[in-house]
């Protein structure tokens, strides 16, 4: 039954209130009084969950500007927000926020748009002060005039925590200590400034037992809590978007917050040069992000020796210096949007034995290095996406190092893309692949090696097969020879034929050719005039000039071919000259004589023109009966038949 009546009390108090929506002229006293009776008739040990919330809007469009009340938003058990508070309605906000005196439920109290004078905007900190009140914001603070000296009281309050978000003060002539005394020296946990272009804040008279201060998007400089040591309880300070400068100086700054272990200064002027003052951070700081200032590679020498969290990211670090090996804790570090060109190294940095988190996306990093996963064993994820990758060998071995080392990489594979070689730009990492031969260098220069010795081995079997070097020694024998003969008697280069044939024998064959080549071919009807070296190579020359002269004044040129002939060194020259004058001259000059079988077995492998000649061309082989050689000589005969030039021939003729 008591049930029943608690729903239906309760049923009754929400039907009350949303009648007193639409009254329009409802007084503050009589709000308050509701406003008491409601709250007295909430039970007080929670046993009703179901009752939460007590919306109270009271608009006042029909009055004049002059009598015009502030907008309840929204009044709940434990959070109340008012909303257009200003110095005519201060007075009621004040009478309401008395009734919640210490005990009472209410817990969070904001207030928005708030424009009034420093008296009044003092008289509603001391009433919440004294309230139930533990945090208190108050967004969009305009402060007309009048900022003086006000001794506030602190003492006997519930407040944990105040943020105030834009402020905006008009009152140009007025001591900042007035201003900034009243916040130093609140006896609260948390306090938030924010956006209100402040360009300084007192250090507390006493040991504060501040814990938290956000100075978020001011006008604070170097000069901010300088030699102050009375903020030992604080363990996080957020100086972001302000307009610090030194690095040195921040650090002397924390070094008296024994307890600091977060601090928050990006988007800051900050640089530090070298050649500064040794840093001197609090040694409880574990914490620390610099992102988004002017730091270069100097930054590592000005670090904080117990730092576990580091971000540096957006600044305008090329390289990790050595200056790192004094961070023994660090275990995250963010290098993100600088200008590294290379992964840095654990190896001689003591800094990075226990780094287990690395960011250095949207460097300049081509190839990463893959000696970052052998020095740096501790590393369990790594976030290196967004960088102008070189798709290359090295990139390939850090690829593979990494899928072997079980580090994960953040964003893998849609931030890992190629962007060098064009033609591989856009390329994903993960479908990027090599072959091992083109990336082992060893294997490289070992294949390429044995390639090149096996290419010099058949080359070498080919020239010594074929008897390259003795063509090559022939070949330049004979331009020799030609050149000689230019420079002496140029006049005489038009060459005239004064013999029928130039014969090619070997000295064992000397008798047959003496006995019976030449008195046959010399003697009786159509002589031909034949060259022979015995009497009529040229004193004073050298045979190879010879032999080159006789064959070029020669029409045709005769081998008598024997076993005797291929072994024959100057033969395998006369025969190589004429070969050679075939080709030059497009000539049908070499005639073979086949004076004994030459079994295949004895001719020698540089012999290979030879082979060719006798397997393509038509030879006379010297017959053994008697009765056929009337027919070889005939043969032979037509085979030279030729006109020599009329006035050799006369002179030959003279000369008999």
């Amino acid at each position: 039954m008591t049930e029943n009546m608690r729903s239906l009390r309760n049923i009754f108090l929400y039907k009350c209130l949303f009648a007193l929506t639409f009254w329009n002229h409802i007084s503050l006293s009589m709000a308050n009084e509701l406003f008491k009776s409601v709250s007295n008739d909430f039970p007080e040990d929670g046993s009703d969950k179901k009752i939460k919330s007590l919306p109270l809007l009271y608009t006042n469009s029909h009055q004049s500007k002059d009598n015009f009340d502030w907008v309840v938003i929204q009044n709940i058990t434990e959070s109340l927000s008012l909303s257009e508070i200003t110095n005519d309605n201060v007075k009621k906000l004040v009478a309401l926020l008395s009734n919640f005196r210490q005990g009472s439920r209410l817990q969070n109290l904001t207030l928005t748009n708030m424009s009034v004078d420093w008296n009044a905007l003092t008289e509603v900190f001391q009433t919440v002060w004294h309230s139930s009140i533990e945090y208190f914001n108050i967004n969009s603070l305009t402060q007309l005039s009048d900022i003086k000296r006000y001794d506030f009281d602190y003492s006997g309050t519930s407040m944990k925590a105040l943020t105030i978000k834009k402020v905006l003060i008009t009152d140009l002539y007025f001591s900042q200590d007035d201003l900034y005394k009243m916040f130093a020296d609140m006896n609260i946990a948390a306090l938030t400034i924010a956006e209100s272009e402040m360009i300084h804040m007192l250090c507390p008279l006493s040991n504060s037992p501040f814990k938290y201060l956000n100075f978020l998007k001011n006008d604070l400089t170097d000069l901010l809590f300088q030699n102050c040591d009375k903020l030992v309880q604080l363990d996080t300070l957020i100086l972001q978007k302000n307009k610090f400068e030194s690095l040195s100086k921040v650090s002397f700054m924390t070094s008296r917050m024994k307890l600091l272990q977060y601090l928050d200064m990006s988007n800051n002027l900050l640089s530090h040069d070298a050649a500064d003052v040794q840093c001197r951070w609090a040694e409880s700081l574990t914490e620390l992000d610099l992102s988004s200032n002017q730091l270069t590679d100097s930054v590592f020498e000005c670090l904080p020796v117990n730092i576990k969290k580091l971000n540096l990211q957006n600044n305008q670090i090329t390289s990790v210096t050595k200056g790192m090996a004094e961070l023994k804790s660090l275990e995250e570090l963010n290098l993100a949007s600088n200008r590294l060109a290379d992964l840095p190294e654990c190896s001689g940095f003591i800094g990075f034995m226990s780094l287990e988190f690395l960011n250095v996306e949207m460097n300049l990093i081509l190839t990463p290095s893959a000696d970052f996963f052998q020095s740096c064993l501790r590393v369990k994820e790594l976030q290196a996406g967004h960088n102008p990758f070189k798709c290359s060998c090295e990139l390939q071995d850090f690829i593979r190092l990494e899928r072997q080392s079980g580090v994960k990489l953040s964003d893998w594979p849609e931030a890992y893309v190629c962007e060098y070689p064009e033609d591989l730009r856009g390329t994903q990492l993960k479908d990027f692949h090599l072959t091992e031969l083109a990336c082992n260098t060893t294997l490289l220069l070992v294949t390429a090696l044995l390639l090149t010795l096996v290419l010099v081995a058949v080359v070498a079997f080919l020239c010594i097969y074929l008897d390259v070097p003795w063509y090559v020694q022939m070949t330049w024998q004979w331009t020799q020879t030609k050149r000689r003969a230019w420079h002496n008697h140029p006049e005489e280069q038009e060459t005239v034929l004064q013999f029928h044939a130039f014969i090619s024998y070997s000295e064992r064959d000397s008798l047959w050719v003496k006995n019976e080549l030449i008195p046959n071919l010399e003697k009786g009807e159509g002589c031909v005039q034949l060259c022979q070296h015995e009497r009529n190579f040229i004193p004073g020359k050298s045979i190879v000039e010879n032999i080159i002269n006789c064959i070029e004044k020669s029409y045709k040129s005769i081998f008598v071919l024997s076993p005797n002939f291929v072994q024959s060194e100057w033969c395998h020259y006369e025969l190589y000259f004429a070969h050679h004058k075939l080709f030059s001259e497009n000539s049908n000059s070499l005639i073979l004589i086949l004076l004994e079988p030459i079994p295949q077995y004895i001719v020698p492998a540089r012999y290979h023109k030879l082979k060719a000649l006798m397997a393509k061309r038509t030879y006379l082989e010297w017959p053994k009966e008697r009765s056929k050689r009337a027919l070889f000589w005939a043969n032979l005969r037509a085979a030279i038949s030729i006109n020599l030039p009329i006035s050799f021939e006369a002179n030959e003729e003279q000369s008999d």
